[in-house]
């Protein structure tokens, strides 16, 4: 799972940025990255990261999260 393009939207404010960063351990400027590559089963899905932008964003698990597509080759 990775962030939907509407849960990074709504990471631009940087009160939440810090406060993901507080909680994970993390500087500001590699939350920052962390949102840019948003990796499949990256730092920001975990449950942690995820209470954290619930709680600053409103959105639900279903607004942040995508599930990945898998692709099967014929």
């Amino acid at each position: 799972m990775k962030l939907t393009e509407k849960a990074i939207a709504a990471l631009s404010s940087r009160d939440t940025v810090l406060k993901l960063a507080l909680a994970l351990g993390f500087t500001e400027v590699w939350i920052d990255r962390l949102i840019r590559k948003n990796k499949e089963n990256g730092t920001l899905t975990t449950a942690k990261a995820l209470q954290i932008i619930r709680e600053e964003t409103g959105l639900s698990d279903q607004e942040i999260l995508e599930e990945e597509v898998e692709t099967k080759i014929a």
